[in-house]
């Protein structure tokens, strides 16, 4: 059934986007991850930004996954943070990890009001960044507001919205539709774009009746997926996505993130939104396009809105694979919190290639170590 309607690769995309200017969002944010072509997949529908070059894309500071391993091989082992005020007074912004930095679960982690009031009064601007997609920009803000923390919407970037920022970036067509494969974030970051969508938890409950000679529809509008983590994912939604990935001429794969592992309580680790993706690159044969950390966009994306050399920034986050590497590949100063999921071992293990500049405790060390310092 699958191969019903699948363009060859030889064929000459068609340039939806042809007419995005160079000094567009499309040309000023290259693609984060860009996905390797497929014998079984259209390479119409996309980007001018989108097909650039490998050689263009690593000139725009995103190194090959090669040789950038290959230059964490030789970083220097991270070091304790001693400092902070010559860390603080360094940098400009600081961007946070959410869940295992400001909050585990539904509880502030302690200290976290008095350091960002304290960095607030230096001046520096903060930015909280999260892969979790299943809430909008505006439902993490009253979590936010919920902890007691005074944090404004455009100081938020979740992936949710970075899926919907990258849409618009490239112009995305308004006669086609996103199928989301993702929780009410997605959809609400895409209502606010203005993108059509489809899909998402109302599609929980649906089932596959398999039976001789049935046939399922899709609908041929749709020009991306987009797939985040989803506690109501199914079959249904598996087969969904992939025949419009695989059916609908040059139809994006979007990843909002590739997390292993999420936590969704405190006693286990939890399956993350890597196990969805995962399960649509496997039916598709196709790598999908990642917006979320580690990937650059939304780095890029926050350099660009608020003028901000990349130099000036301090990633601080608990998740070396993401966190860290996220500053690293945009170049940033980073400080990894143990306040979450990284342990002290794990971060010394010969087996870790992803050295931070700085390790802590928790982001409230800022305060004591400042006045070890005075």
């Amino acid at each position: 059934m699958l191969s019903r309607g699948v363009v060859s690769c030889s064929a000459q995309p068609q340039k939806f986007f042809s007419a995005v200017p160079r000094t567009s969002a499309a040309a000023r944010f290259p693609p984060p991850l860009p996905p390797s072509p497929a014998p079984s997949s259209s390479s119409r529908f996309a980007s001018v930004a989108w097909r650039r070059s490998s050689s263009s894309f690593c000139c725009s500071g995103n190194p090959n996954p090669r040789s950038r391993m290959e230059a964490l091989r030789t970083r220097a082992s991270a070091q304790p943070l001693q400092d902070a005020d010559d860390l603080i007074d360094s940098v400009e912004t600081f961007i946070f990890d959410c869940d295992g930095v400001i909050w585990k679960g539904d509880s502030l982690i302690d200290g976290v009001p008095e350091t960002l009031d304290m960095l607030r009064s230096k001046g520096k601007r903060l930015v909280f960044v999260t892969n979790n997609s299943t809430k909008s920009r505006k439902q993490y803000g009253k979590k936010f507001e919920t902890l007691g923390l005074s944090v404004t919407e455009e100081e938020i970037f979740a992936s949710s919205f970075a899926a919907a920022a990258y849409l618009k970036s490239i112009n995305f067509p308004k006669d086609k539709k996103v199928y989301v494969i993702g929780e009410d974030g997605i959809l609400k970051e895409l209502e606010l774009a203005g993108i059509q969508y489809l899909g998402g938890p109302e599609d929980g409950g649906k089932k596959i009746e398999l039976k001789p000679g049935f046939y399922m529809e899709h609908d041929e509008d749709v020009g991306a997926v987009v797939v985040g983590f989803d506690r109501y994912f199914n079959y249904y939604k598996v087969q969904y996505g992939t025949l419009c990935i695989r059916e609908n001429p040059g139809c994006l794969f979007i990843a909002t993130n590739r997390d292993a592992v999420t936590h969704l309580t405190d006693a286990q680790e939890w399956a993350g939104g890597g196990s969805m993706v995962g399960a649509i690159g496997g039916s598709t044969q196709r790598e999908p396009l990642v917006v979320g950390k580690p990937s650059t966009f939304m780095m890029d994306y926050l350099a660009d809105k608020f003028g901000i050399q990349k130099s000036q920034i301090c990633m601080v986050g608990d998740r070396l694979d993401t966190d860290i590497l996220f500053g690293q590949n945009g170049g940033c100063k980073t400080l990894l919190v143990l306040s979450g999921v990284t342990s002290l071992s794990m971060l010394q293990s010969p087996d870790n290639k992803i050295q931070p500049d700085f390790y802590t405790n928790k982001i409230s060390d800022f305060l004591s170590l400042k006045a070890a310092t005075v």
